[in-house]
């Protein structure tokens, strides 16, 4: 491997002292019966025996690949050829984007493994699943670059997501070299305000969160009023805005505004102030034995409002006292028209007596009765 240390050695038979030369794969003598003839220190003799010659190279490139001899010089020359053969493993792969990836479009990515030997084996894998890639290989003299190829479909949820590319090599046994690439989706920004909980009401507090999503972020946030201006009392804090104390005269439609280069959002939020609640105190009888149990009645003017009372009295009381009441108005109602009905017949009978007496009257006069008779009085 590609800066490791090699090991050369070289078998001798029937060694009778003649001369052995070592040489590298351009014949450049490297040891002359044990002596170092070339100046290269990552060259060492470990060994000379009759029987074996051993030499080390520390620090191996590719530049060292190739046959290294061993030749014996006696009345007839022997040799023999060791090859040496240098692995390079990749580096961590690379990752480059071409263009930005933008919500709706799509994103070519390349993974690169700019130096290997034999040619590294590119994977991409999303999800623990693979994605098919297109291979490319360009020779650098000794060693091999290799690239492999995809594009994606974007959308706004796919930013952040991992994307790995995985080398792989003969010299690195069953690990690998990965790089884990995550996706930058640029969007436009969304907005919605988070509204406050309940009614509010004059002198309450009024606070306004605008949520803001997007990529790039928007930096600024922008809070107005439609068709006015902002309260004096408003405080703007970010993506917060606050009003104390309020009145109806803060009622209106606020809109919270956020933008990138990608696009504009907002969202509004209509405030309605009602009016501060009075109390009235109402007694109402039960029975007529009963002892009266006084009421609080929340009287507010906006028939919009909702409003919670709580009395004493259960439900069950009340309702019994409503029904004696419209039962004891309709009994009043019943003799009252009963008492009309009996005047009005008196009325008539007394009527009808007072034409008799007068009839009476009348013959009287006619009949020319005297004084002596008696004297009566008749109202006519």
């Amino acid at each position: 491997m590609e800066g490791g240390t090699a090991q050369i050695s070289c078998r001798l038979q029937n060694y009778d002292g003649s001369i052995v030369v070592i040489q590298n794969p351009r014949r450049q003598t490297l040891f002359f019966n044990g002596t170092r003839a070339l100046k290269d220190d990552r060259f060492q003799m470990v060994l000379f025996t009759p029987r074996l010659v051993r030499i080390t190279l520390t620090n191996v490139s590719v530049s060292d690949e190739g046959g290294y001899f061993c030749q014996l010089y006696t009345d007839d020359t022997h040799h023999q050829v060791a090859t040496l053969s240098v692995s390079v493993p990749p580096d961590t792969p690379t990752v480059e984007v071409k263009q930005e990836a933008v919500e709706g479009g799509e994103v070519e990515l390349t993974c690169l493994s700019p130096r290997s030997k034999p040619p590294a084996t590119l994977r991409w894998i999303r999800d623990r699943r693979e994605i098919p890639g297109v291979v490319s290989q360009q020779e650098n003299g000794k060693t091999v670059s290799v690239s492999s190829t995809i594009r994606l479909h974007v959308e706004r949820k796919d930013n952040g997501a991992v994307v790995s590319c995985e080398a792989s090599h003969p010299a690195l046994g069953g690990q690998k070299r990965v790089h884990h690439y995550r996706l930058d989706v640029y969007f436009a920004p969304t907005v919605r305000i988070i509204p406050p909980p309940g009614i509010l009401r004059e002198g309450d507090s009024l606070s306004l969160t605008c949520s803001i999503t997007g990529n790039p972020l928007p930096r600024d946030v922008q809070w107005t009023r439609i068709n006015d201006t902002l309260p004096e009392r408003a405080e703007i804090s970010g993506p917060t805005l606050q009003v104390s104390r309020l009145s109806q005269s803060h009622n209106g439609t606020y809109l919270c505004q956020a933008q990138n280069n990608y696009g504009r959002a907002a969202d509004h939020y209509t405030l309605l102030v009602y009016e501060n609640v009075s109390v009235t105190t109402m007694v109402l009888p039960t029975s007529h034995h009963a002892t009266s149990h006084p009421i609080n009645l929340l009287l507010t003017p906006n028939p919009g409002a909702v409003i919670e009372t709580h009395s004493a009295v259960p439900y069950a009381v009340i309702g019994g006292i409503l029904a004696l009441l419209v039962f004891t108005v309709i009994c009043v109602l019943i003799v009252t028209i009963w008492c009309s009905v009996r005047q009005k017949g008196s009325y008539l009978t007394h009527e009808a007596s007072g034409l008799d007496e007068h009839g009476e009257v009348q013959e009287a006069f006619l009949n020319g009765n005297d004084a002596s008779q008696g004297k009566k009085e008749y109202l006519l």
